[in-house]
């Protein structure tokens, strides 16, 4: 089984400056190669693989990217399932995986992160978590996203270190993990992967 995330930024046509795109297809480039695990189509959509496993960290890692730009957000489908055709652009594969990401981001209205999987409990419990989750994520500031983003690609790196980065204050470090709800987050990662890896 694989995870299909497919989403689209929010905002995107009130921002002139389309140095998002970059940061996007940067972020994209963690987790595939173009065009087989990742595409972007219609400006501003875009779907992406990867395993099952990593699904979660990928959306918030997306998320944390596009919240460093001031006004914009990211809706993003995260289906899991099978992969029956497998072709060398992800937009022309299918499967199940395909189908459920694709029928749940057309679904979304009001929240901004959902996940359909062959499991419906599953279910029921990550798309309550992702709506307790959004109170932070979804008002992340520039500076609190910057942060997250960074410690999702550098996970072992202290408080210290990210103060150093940042040339700021390790307390303020401290203080802008809290008020962003990294604690809680990195949670609900990790429920999620010891979960996951049991099914």
């Amino acid at each position: 089984m694989i995870a299909v995330i497919t989403g689209d930024i929010i905002n995107s046509r009130e921002d002139f400056d389309k140095g998002w795109l970059d940061m996007l297809k940067k972020v994209l480039r963690r987790y595939g190669k173009w065009p087989t695990s990742w595409e972007v189509y219609r400006g501003d959509s875009f779907q992406m693989s990867c395993s099952v496993a990593e699904a979660l960290q990928a959306a918030i890692h997306i998320k944390a990217t596009m919240r460093q730009v001031a006004k914009l957000d990211v809706r993003m489908a995260i289906g899991i399932g099978d992969v029956d055709l497998a072709t060398r652009r992800i937009t022309e594969s299918n499967g199940s995986a395909f189908v459920r990401s694709g029928t749940a981001f057309d679904a979304l209205k009001k929240h901004r992160l959902v996940i359909s999987s062959p499991w419906d409990d599953f279910d029921e419990q990550f798309n309550l978590y992702f709506r307790l989750a959004a109170f932070a994520m979804d008002h992340w500031t520039v500076a609190q996203a910057a942060l997250v983003k960074y410690l999702i690609e550098y996970p072992d790196r202290s408080q210290k270190v990210a103060a150093r980065k940042f040339k700021i204050s390790q307390s303020t470090i401290s203080e802008r993990l809290r008020s962003s709800g990294y604690t809680e987050v990195r949670l609900m990662l990790q429920r999620y992967k010891k979960i996951v890896i049991t099914r």
